[in-house]
């Protein structure tokens, strides 16, 4: 089949911070698949002049190529408009598919609100399949981040590793804190990914670094979501749990829900809860390498089998057959028209420009010329899906009027 892949390149479509999780193990897998793969860039904002005309760009790439299924990796959400894809589902038969990253905290303000604009609606987090069946959804699917099939390599014996203790992430949240009390124990963490001192590395090192390592970090905590009236740290499965193990490294997470679906812990990996309880067990294992050792060929092997996109996608591409037999063949004719017309909302009138001033203004103030049109952006997402819902990621949406280059 004929996959368009739409998503970004880069990490916050910036070069510097390296190249996008999703760019870098989706494509190749989709194409060892033995599917056709073309990509669309979503999110480098330097690639077009406003959403509008990414919008158009999107709407002629669909098509040109015809695509049978358009797979996205919505970052922001509105950077592709609900028109947009009403528009491709009315002038073509093909599936659209949305792969959603953080369920565990965008669901509110997101998922539930853009999920009907696709055909399937895939999550990683359990509890977002009980809640779209609560809101009357029926396309989501339950799938989970995995390995590469590409970086699976066999475990190092501890003694031949080159760092003992690795973490690769971006250095945001509460990460610095974790190192620094590690460091105060005497442990010291090698660190990669933006924000650290190693700086980003290129993609292919990274399963590298995890395999030379005799301990691979996680961190699974993914900020605080409301809990009814009550404000919870959230933690979620992340990528890594994954990546680690298939590419030989032992990996030491923080505790997630649901982890142990997919990993038996304590035999295939290691888990950890607070500084003293991560502390303890990197230098238990450090001081014990045949048990590290038999762990992590034991996570290896789990992954290998079970836990590869070869699988992740093989299950949603199987549901995205039926759908596409059943809709039976049409052609694909974009009526660029009816875009036209839509665009004509795509525009900012005196109004709103007085209402990004007054927002850019004490922002500025607080936070600088360069992160303070970051922070009212932000502002007014949280302001616009709160009170108009969905249509903040329509072509109407305040946030993507107003702030492009910012988004």
């Amino acid at each position: 089949m004929k996959i368009l892949c739409v998503l970004g390149e880069h990490n916050y479509g910036d070069p510097s911070r390296g190249q996008c999780y999703e760019y870098v193990n989706f494509l190749p897998a989709l194409r060892n698949l033995g599917h056709q793969v073309i990509f669309f860039e979503s999110f480098n904002r330097s690639s077009y002049r406003d959403f509008a005309d990414l919008n158009r760009k999107f709407l002629e790439k669909v098509q040109a190529e015809k695509p049978d299924i358009i797979l996205c990796v919505l970052l922001l959400g509105y950077e592709i408009w609900l028109e947009t894809f009403e528009l491709v589902r009315q002038c073509c038969n093909a599936v659209i598919i949305n792969w959603s990253t953080d369920d565990s905290w965008k669901y509110e303000q997101l998922s539930k609100l853009v999920a009907p604009a696709f055909d399937i609606y895939a999550t990683t987090y359990p509890e977002a399949i009980a809640k779209s069946q609560r809101g009357g959804h029926s396309n989501f699917v339950l799938t989970q981040w995995a390995a590469s099939a590409a970086s699976l390599a066999k475990p190092l014996p501890a003694g031949e590793c080159r760092y003992p203790v690795s973490f690769v992430g971006s250095c945001y949240g509460n990460r610095r804190k974790w190192i620094s009390a590690l460091e105060q124990r005497g442990i010291d963490v090698a660190c990669f990914g933006h924000g650290w001192n190693n700086g980003p590395v290129r993609s292919e090192e990274i399963p590298k670094i995890m395999r030379e390592s005799v301990i691979s970090l996680n961190f699974g905590d993914s900020g605080v979501v409301m809990r009814g009236l009550v404000p919870v740290r959230s933690r979620q499965i992340k990528a890594r749990v994954f990546e680690a193990p298939g590419a030989g490294g032992f990996l030491m997470t923080e505790s997630a829900e649901n982890l142990d679906r997919f990993y038996r812990v304590g035999e295939e990996i290691v888990v950890f809860e607070g500084v003293s309880d991560l502390a303890d067990k990197i230098n238990y294992f450090l001081g014990h390498p045949e048990e590290r050792d038999r762990i992590a060929m034991a996570g290896h092997v789990r992954t290998r089998n079970e836990h590869t996109y070869a699988v992740r996608f093989g299950h949603l591409l199987e549901i995205a057959s039926r759908i596409k037999a059943a809709r039976g063949e049409r052609p694909c004719a974009i009526d660029f028209g009816k875009f036209d017309s839509v665009r004509k909302r795509y525009k900012t009138g005196l109004l709103l420009k007085l209402v990004k001033f007054v927002l850019l203004a004490p922002c500025m103030a607080a936070w600088g010329r360069n992160r303070g049109p970051r922070a009212a952006r932000r502002f007014l997402f949280e302001i616009s899906w709160r009170v108009v819902g969905k249509k903040t990621y329509s072509v109407s949406g305040w946030p993507g009027r107003l702030f492009y280059r910012e988004s």
